[in-house]
Parts: C-alpha cells; sequence; structure tokens
C-alpha cells in the first residue's frame, strides 16, 4: 500500500450544537492537572489499574512512559510537574527500556530528552545516544508481516521493526527529538525511512487510516467492516503531530508528513460521534456504541494542535476539538481518575468506567495541553 493523495471528505452531519464554545482556558488546565495529580498519586496503586499487565510497574515501559512523556508538556506550562520527572529520570539513570530494538522501550527516551534541555543536561541523554547507536549499527531488516513468534520469545519478529503503527508514536518522534539535541541527522533519516516503509506497508488509502497490523488486512467485523482501532490511528496521528514538532519549517521531509496529518484528519473529523467519542473500532459510528476515551484523547489532541499549528482549519476542526475534549472530563472520575480507558491490546474490545491506566491519562494530558493553548488563543488568527 502506499500514501494516497490528499483527499477531500464531505463532512457527517453536524450535531445538534454545530459551534460549542471553547471552554476557558484555565478550566482545561484545572481539569488536566486535576487527572496529572491523580496518576502521580496513584503511581503504584496497581488495585486501580487492575488488567495492567505486569510490565506497567515498569517506568521505563511504553505503558507509563505515554504518562511521562506527556507529563513534560504539562510541565512546559506549570513547571511544578517538572520534578516528578527528573526524580523518575534520576531514579532510573536515564535508561530506556531493555528490549534492544523494540519500538516500545524507546519512548521513555522523550521524556529524559526534555529533562536533558531544562536541566539536566547531557547525562539524560547519554543512554539514548547509546542505545540508537546501537539499532543504527544493527539496523534490523526483518519483514514487517506480523507472523507469531517461536513459544516464549515473544510476539513476533517483525517487532524489531515497527510493523503495528503503534510504534509510530513511540519512536519515530523519539528518534527526531534526540537529531534535533544531538545535531545528529542519522537519527532522523533513520526514522524518515523507516516510518515510510511502515506507512506503505499499514496505510490504507481507501479508508484514509492505518491497520493496526498485517493480521487486519482481511479482518471484518460482524457488519462486514474493515477493523480500525481508534487507540491505534490515535497513536499515530499524534505521533505525527510529534514528529512535526520536532522538523524544522523548511524540512524537505515535512511537506509529507503535513499532508499524512491532514488526510488522516480529514477522515477521523467525519467518524466523531455526536456525543465527542471516537468508538473503539473507528468506522462503527453508531450512537450507542459505549464511550472510549484513549482514542478519544489523542484525536483531541491531534485536531487542537493541528488547529494552533495553523494546518487545520479552525472552523471544521475545532468544534470536533472542543466536543473531544468535553467528552474526555465527562469521563473524569470525581476523584480525577479517567475512565472508559480500553486496557492493553492490539484492536477494538470492552470498556468500562471504571478502566484506567497510565497511556489514557498520558493521552488525556496531551489533549489537555494542547487545548490549554489554543484556548488561550482563541478567536485570534493561528501562528
Amino acid at each position: 500500500m502506499s500514501l494516497s493523495l490528499l483527499v477531500p471528505f464531505v463532512l457527517a452531519a453536524a450535531p445538534a450544537e454545530a459551534a460549542p464554545a471553547m471552554p476557558r482556558a484555565s478550566e482545561i488546565l484545572a481539569e488536566t492537572r486535576r487527572v496529572a495529580d491523580w496518576q502521580l498519586a496513584n503511581r503504584t496503586n496497581w488495585a486501580a489499574m487492575p488488567l495492567a499487565r505486569k510490565s506497567v510497574r515498569n517506568p521505563r515501559d511504553w505503558q507509563q512512559a505515554t504518562f511521562w512523556v506527556a507529563l513534560s508538556e504539562l510541565a512546559n506550562r506549570d513547571r511544578r510537574y517538572a520534578e516528578p520527572l527528573f526524580a523518575l529520570g534520576r531514579e532510573v539513570e536515564w535508561k530506556l527500556g531493555d528490549k534492544p530494538f523494540h519500538a516500545d522501550d524507546q519512548l521513555i527516551a522523550q521524556a529524559w530528552i526534555w529533562a536533558a534541555r531544562h536541566g539536566a543536561g547531557e547525562a539524560a541523554i547519554a543512554p539514548a545516544r547509546a542505545y540508537f547507536d546501537h539499532v543504527l549499527a544493527n539496523r534490523p531488516t526483518v519483514s514487517l508481516e506480523f507472523l507469531p513468534h517461536a513459544p516464549g520469545k515473544g510476539t513476533s519478529d517483525c517487532t524489531d521493526r515497527w510493523c503495528w503503527c503503534d510504534a509510530l508514536f513511540m519512536a519515530p518522534p523519539t528518534l527526531l527529538r534526540l537529531a534535533q539535541a544531538t545535531g545528529d541527522a542519522r537519527y532522523a533519516d533513520f526514522a524518515h525511512e523507516e516510518f515510510k516503509a511502515t506507512t506503505d506497508y499499514l496505510f490504507d488509502p481507501a479508508e484514509h487510516l492505518y491497520f493496526r497490523d498485517s493480521r487486519f488486512f482481511e479482518m471484518r467485523d460482524d457488519q462486514g467492516r474493515k477493523l480500525f482501532w481508534s487507540r491505534g490511528n490515535g497513536w499515530v496521528i499524534a505521533g505525527i503531530a510529534r514528529m512535526l514538532q520536532a522538523m524544522a519549517p523548511g524540512d524537505p521531509q515535512r511537506p509529507r508528513y503535513e499532508a499524512l496529518f491532514k488526510e488522516m484528519a480529514a477522515r477521523l473529523v467525519t467518524l466523531q460521534k455526536p456525543d465527542g467519542y471516537w468508538s473503539a473500532s473507528l468506522l462503527d459510528t453508531d450512537p450507542g456504541t459505549k464511550t472510549e476515551t484513549s482514542g478519544t484523547a489523542f484525536f483531541t489532541y491531534a485536531f487542537a494542535w493541528g488547529i494552533d499549528a495553523g494546518l487545520l482549519d479552525r472552523a471544521t476542526y475545532q468544534p470536533a476539538a472542543i466536543r473531544g475534549w468535553r467528552a474526555l472530563v465527562q469521563a473524569v472520575q470525581p476523584s480525577g481518575m479517567l475512565g472508559w480507558v480500553q486496557q492493553v491490546g492490539d484492536r477494538p474490545d470492552s470498556v468500562s468506567a471504571s478502566e484506567t491506566q497510565f497511556y489514557g491519562s498520558g493521552a488525556f494530558l496531551l489533549a489537555g495541553t494542547a487545548m490549554y493553548d489554543l484556548a488561550r488563543k482563541d478567536g485570534k488568527p493561528s501562528k
């Protein structure tokens, strides 16, 4: 498969409130802090996350790393949140995960690169440089086909590369930020080459969305619809946003990422339900489908950031971002815990009000910080 040209969409019928009012920036920041504070206070309260994998107890694992990376965005707007990041980095000695090629173990480096830029110094990125120098010196060349691995040896050989769409949030923004921090273009070159390979393989030009991995190419739901996982596509569009943030305006690679970002956004805005959520299975837009917050948060983040960056039309996308944010806030329990987070998986699955995870909180923080920036400039020209 190859990336198609940008195709315009006819927007779905607008819900009753076609132009919802933007919440106050102070209110958005307060809700974002509330979720962050709950997660920080419950970071070892495993009873609150009963379905979490054992690996979530490792802060360098992607499940927690999503939250810590997002916390760096909140720290950019409220410096009080910087110290927990510095403390964690010192605790784990700024290390990445233990798997030498797996994208999930690379995400946490985005938090360490942030820390290095905000006072931790070069020591905070030294392990990331050593990690990725090893990757470049031993570049995997396995197929992207997602095949079962030998018993006891993980899931698939292909996960040494980015053969599942989630990886596009974990690895390429990390590499671009590392290239930016070090001035070493090799990291960016690698990211662009591998991103293209993954997109050529997993992107469906007919639906303008990503399959989670090759197992889903021919899979259909009970209505005969293709299966496009909400959080999976959320990982991708949020990852593209974070890649663009690390690219110079004149970067020759930038136009293709901007085109892909706009193409995905144009499709996703038609799939938002009237209640503001996106379904766990994106093509299931039945109003009665259960709430799911992790995908919704990533899409809200991407829309809000895209408007603020001048990439997305405000009139089209701001109402969707506001509805998405309102839906997310409704899913926050009085304690500050974000509910309705689909648990770890690789496809649409069941979800309930009492289920949360670090990555759900992280997606909420990304959405909150982007919405906060947008609200502060509401009615003003995009930068």
